[in-house]
């Protein structure tokens, strides 16, 4: 195996070369015979299923989407849970040279309208009981401009189709895999701060080394693993390293099709032998509230989490319970992972459990001054950076049509991206993670800006502000708190409470409404007009 730099260099070579084709390389160049993923349901049957198996469902598919009109550069929107179906999706929009845009299945109809405000939106594809979100309303129009396929049996709604029907229709002539090069994207991620609404990620070919890189090297996945992610699929770090890093190497992943509950996971880990483990701080939280003794025939050789920093007594906890530590990784959706402990035995060393770690190969981080775009002594507090122009597997350029957030996340001179975030260093590169300085708020494994769901409680008639921020929680890391103005002579209390929670629930995501709402005569602001959240305290629960 070559030296980290020149693995690389490789990548790169491959992934960024005008004959990369995402299809080609995340399925049809492995062994058909070999299995690509394993999906898991409620009852814990399992059900494998091949490269060759997922290359021919894939080219059925995307041939059938071609006669609907979906070519090279448009956009498929899918709302689609974990497992085959997921896979065999975004193989056949890849296989056309489309772009996939990924949705979690949380959202309501306002967000999913503010994400798919392109042109190029050809195709949306969804569960079965995501359809209804997608009816005619006030966010969506009734004539959306895409045609809508659904992944079940459900009868179908006037112009609808079924993946079975697309594939049955496209088996005649599969599609061939369209090669579009290392610039050309083929994800179009969301994200979402505190000003302003969701925006748009384009994901470019040659960011699959950087994937490629981190399943190796942060990782660790080996072939012989029983490896398994935990994250949403449509989140970036399980579309990243669940889905789509594992297929790249080659290697095999599980799939677990049901919701999150600590006890079937342990029954997971137990009955599969999973033997690499990745998950947020919750699911690690949720262990231990749940785990007293670890059954023997659990047997995990390498954990690893990321989202957020899971803190010394989590760590220590993971290590007393399963033998090794878990191995925190640090970054963001407009990154991948670009720093933390990495599992490779060439690399590994023991984590430092107050540590974010340090750069993973291909990258460059460090610490800014907290005016000046000058690096922060060692031990100087300053803004967490990344040096683009030092890390040859840094692939963002820019948000989608938002140029002035694009402008926000670099220096002037282009070289330091900035996270957002802020901490310190050591000598030795180590970073050291303080807080974020955007307002985002990670509950659970999600990310959540606060004007997503700000703007599902002024929908209210009885509110007249709203601020949205983070409280911790030891559970979930931050829960979603609000404090809230009402119009004069409407009173506060639990009914309103919960009256503002369905609203959030209905308007923006399932996964986002606030735990904790207080009210108060008015919000603490700036001179400039903006909202203190560091001024609004832990709310009354």
């Amino acid at each position: 195996m070559p030296d980290p730099a020149q693995q690389v260099r490789d990548w790169l070579a491959t992934y960024d070369a005008p004959s990369a084709s995402v299809a080609d390389l995340l399925c049809d160049r492995h062994p058909r015979d070999h299995v690509a993923l394993t999906e898991i349901g409620t009852d814990l049957a399992a059900r494998d299923t091949t490269f060759g198996e997922l290359a021919d469902r894939s080219a059925a598919l995307a041939a059938g989407m071609a006669e609907l009109g979906v070519g090279r550069g448009d956009h498929v929107a899918t709302m689609v849970g974990r497992g085959t179906d997921a896979a065999v999706c975004a193989l056949a929009v890849w296989r056309l040279g489309a772009v996939l845009v990924p949705l979690l299945t949380a959202f309501a109809p306002s967000a999913i309208a503010h994400r798919l405000t392109s042109p190029a939106t050809k195709l949306f594809i969804c569960d079965d009981d995501q359809r209804a979100k997608l009816d005619a309303g006030p966010d969506l129009p009734a004539e959306a401009g895409w045609p809508v396929a659904t992944t079940g049996t459900a009868p179908l709604r006037d112009g609808d189709h079924t993946l079975a029907g697309l594939m049955e229709a496209g088996a005649v002539a599969p599609a061939a895999a369209v090669a579009v090069g290392g610039d050309s994207p083929f994800v179009l991620m969301h994200t979402a701060g505190s000003a302003g609404p969701a925006k748009g990620i384009p994901i470019p070919v040659r960011a699959l080394a950087a994937f490629h890189a981190y399943h190796h090297y942060g990782l660790d996945v080996a072939d012989d693993d029983v490896y398994w992610n935990t994250a949403d699929r449509s989140g970036a770090y399980g579309l990243y390293h669940g889905l789509i890093s594992p297929l790249l190497a080659g290697q095999r992943t599980l799939h677990l099709n049901a919701g999150f509950d600590p006890e079937l996971l342990l029954d997971v880990l137990a009955i599969h032998e999973v033997t690499n483990l990745a998950a947020s701080p919750t699911v690690y939280r949720s262990l231990r509230a749940t785990l007293k003794t670890l059954p023997p025939e659990i047997a995990v050789r390498n954990l690893s989490s990321a989202g957020e920093p899971l803190g010394t007594d989590m760590l220590e906890w993971a290590r007393d319970v399963f033998g090794v530590p878990v191995r925190d990784h640090y970054g963001q959706p407009e990154l991948g992972m670009c720093a933390g402990h990495p599992g490779h035995p060439d690399l590994a060393a023991e984590p430092r459990t107050d540590s974010l770690g340090t750069a993973l190969p291909g990258w460059r981080a460090t610490v800014l001054e907290p005016v000046a775009d000058e690096e922060a002594p060692p031990g100087a507090f300053g803004r967490i950076a990344v040096d683009a122009k030092a890390s040859p597997l840094m692939w963002f350029t820019g948000y989608d049509n938002a140029p002035t957030s694009t402008a926000a996340r670099f220096t002037p001179d282009g070289r330091w991206y900035l996270t957002g975030d802020t901490g310190t260093r050591d000598r030795e590169g180590s970073l050291y993670f303080s807080s974020r300085d955007d307002d985002a708020i990670l509950t659970s494994g999600y990310r959540i800006g606060p004007f997503d769901v700000e703007s599902a409680l002024l929908e209210h008639p009885e509110v007249e502000e709203a601020a949205v921020y983070g409280v911790p929680d030891d559970l979930h890391g931050q829960l979603v708190a609000a404090t809230v103005v009402l119009r004069e002579g409407t009173v506060g209390d639990d009914e309103l409470a919960e009256s503002l929670r369905e609203i959030v629930r209905n308007r923006f995501a399932t996964h986002a409404y606030p735990r904790r709402i207080s009210f108060a005569d008015q919000l603490p602001r700036s001179p400039s007009g903006k909202i203190r959240r560091s001024r609004l305290g832990p709310p009354r629960a």
